[in-house]
């Protein structure tokens, strides 16, 4: 249930909310589209990752959500099953690992991250531009997932799989 008073609509309420604060609601879609049209991260990378903010923020509609572009064909219900296990789960990647790892440092021991996290990733071949794609990532899903459960909009609505 919300905690503010949400304006009427057809939308669901956590597309509707933003009629409250149009000009933020222009720079959450901005940075959303952002995340999800023009990363350079690999989806699975991504989604990862995103799944472990969604996990920590506790936000039930990012929890569900499966609508990523190009993910329906890179990633399974299984992958998505097992981000809390990402430290042994065999189905991932050292590179899924540290994109789930730099999520979970990022949310909730971000001071961990120095610069041999740093040199860690690099051997993993990311480069500095996905590094800095994945952290824009990360804070966007951060702040907006947060964003919907702290308002207790993110229970609202139950996106389709």
């Amino acid at each position: 249930m919300p905690h503010i008073a949400v304006p009427e609509g057809k939308a669901d309420a956590e597309v509707r909310v933003w009629a409250l604060r149009p000009e933020m609601g222009i720079g959450a879609g901005a940075l959303s589209h952002a995340i999800y049209e023009q990363s350079i991260v690999p989806v699975r990378e991504r989604e990862l990752a995103r799944m472990r903010i969604a996990q920590i923020n506790g936000c039930v509609i990012c929890q569900q959500w499966r609508s990523t572009p190009g993910a329906e064909a890179a990633l399974t219900e299984d992958d998505y099953a097992h981000v809390l296990e990402w430290r042994t789960h065999d189905g991932y990647s050292e590179r899924e690992r540290l994109a789930v790892d730099y999520a979970e440092r990022f949310a909730l021991d971000h001071h961990s991250i120095d610069d041999a996290y740093y040199d860690r990733m690099r051997a993993a071949s990311f480069s500095d531009a996905e590094i800095l794609d994945l952290t824009v990532c990360i804070g966007g899903w951060l702040a907006l997932g947060r964003t919907l459960h702290v308002l207790g909009l993110d229970d609202s609505c139950k996106i389709a799989r």
